[in-house]
């Protein structure tokens, strides 16, 4: 079984451009995503997925340099980006990430990916619904989950930081997402199409919630919501504009060094509280929101 993290990344962003390669203390913003997500103990590779644009070139040259693995894919069908990706490296397992995630915390990726793993010894504790999707036989024979995420877009409850955002999948329910989604923000944001029309009341948090919310969204697919014991979805550890990246770079130059972990960084944040309010009238983006398409 080969569990695979594809970072996502590319040089243009509406409002940040080139920020996937913008220094955050000693190194530029995609090795730290890349360096983070390999200290996550389930992940056997990490593999940066950019586009063909040529403006892309730099993302490329930037991987080659430093012996990253690297794919080249569609700028606005991401979904096909990760599919294409996920097949070239012969995934069972796909870990999403997102190369604007600097603070990325590999213990999250870690339960993200064990919680998929791990649903079969533990279906009574997640009470798993019934799903009429049944994916091909495969190294995984058939795990009990298809989707595991530690944070959706609202209306879904998000407890943990943006910039925490981690997403897992068997590669049956990307081929078959692949396959059948059309609408245009199903191909740019890649997982809409797992949880999407789930209410957000299958997915809740409460005062004393579950680790695990699980239910099944009306295409079938099973998805479980990780929760932290207090809900944290108002912080933004993400970098989409210049405020976003200037809190990052405060941030990193007080930790001592890249080992540092999320609850560190939330540490911080309360010790120095003022930090938050760097980046706090920022919006954040929902999964209906979609680039720019070339008339």
């Amino acid at each position: 079984m080969r569990i695979i993290a594809i970072i996502q990344g590319r040089m243009k962003s509406s409002r940040l451009p080139d920020k996937v390669l913008l220094d955050i203390g000693d190194r530029p913003m995609l090795q730290w995503v890349v360096e983070r997500t390999r200290q996550a103990k389930t992940i056997h590779q990490v593999v940066v997925a950019t586009t063909t644009d040529s403006s892309d070139d730099p993302v490329a040259e930037f991987c080659q340099s430093r012996d990253i693995s690297f794919t080249r894919g569609s700028v606005h069908d991401v979904l096909d980006r990760y599919y294409q990706a996920a097949k070239r490296y012969r995934a069972d397992v796909i870990v999403r990430i997102t190369a604007d995630c600097p603070l990325i915390d590999p213990e999250l990726i870690d339960e993200a990916v064990n919680t998929l793993l791990d649903a079969k010894d533990r279906r009574s504790d997640l009470q798993l619904p019934t799903s009429n999707f049944q994916p091909p036989t495969s190294n995984l024979q058939s795990p009990l989950l298809d989707f595991v995420a530690n944070r959706l877009p609202q209306p879904w409850w998000r407890t943990y930081p943006l910039g925490l955002d981690t997403e897992v999948f068997t590669f049956a329910a990307l081929e078959r997402a692949w396959r059948e989604a059309s609408e245009p923000h199903h191909r740019e944001h890649v997982t809409p199409y797992f949880y999407e029309d789930i209410p957000a009341e299958e997915l809740h948090f409460s005062s004393n919630p579950q680790p695990v919310a699980v239910s099944v969204s009306p295409r079938g697919f099973r998805v479980a919501l990780l929760h932290h014991h207090v809900e944290l979805g108002d912080h933004r550890w993400t970098v989409d504009t210049p405020e976003d990246l200037e809190l990052v770079r405060e941030i990193v130059v007080r930790l001592p060094n890249d080992r540092f972990s999320w609850l560190d960084v939330l540490a911080l944040m309360e010790r120095e509280p003022e930090l938050m309010q760097i980046n706090s009238q920022i919006p954040h983006k929902t999964h209906l929101d979609v680039d720019e398409r070339p008339r």
